[in-house]
């Protein structure tokens, strides 16, 4: 009885390779469902939020990541920025904690001589 269970075993191990592969094919099929679905939105959330950093400009109007609204005073060229909360109160904010600009500012005319 032992030996007629070892042969079908050996027989099924010959078609093991071809199964070894179809057992992959989910694990293929998940990865790529996750990549259309979580990662691919979240690069695109990301490229467009360090455009957004990229074009902020004096007098733009903004909200921080702590609900804060302010007007841009200055923007320098590390990661900070000077935002005008209140009237003569001004707080120097990380770019990178800014969720949405609500109004952005015409670029200045260039100068005419």
């Amino acid at each position: 009885m032992l030996v007629t269970a070892a042969y079908a075993q050996d027989a099924s191990a010959a078609t093991g390779g071809a199964s070894a592969l179809v057992q992959f094919v989910p694990l293929v099929l998940i990865f790529v469902i996750m990549y259309f679905l979580m990662i691919r939105p979240q690069q695109k959330k990301l490229s467009n939020h360090r455009a957004m950093v990229a074009a902020l400009r004096r007098g733009d109007q903004i909200v921080t990541g702590g609900g804060i609204l302010g007007k841009v005073t200055k923007v320098g060229e590390d990661s900070m920025i000077e935002v005008e909360i209140a009237d003569g109160v001004k707080v120097k904010v990380v770019k990178s904690t800014i969720t949405q600009v609500l109004s952005k500012t015409d670029p200045a005319p260039a100068a005419q001589g």
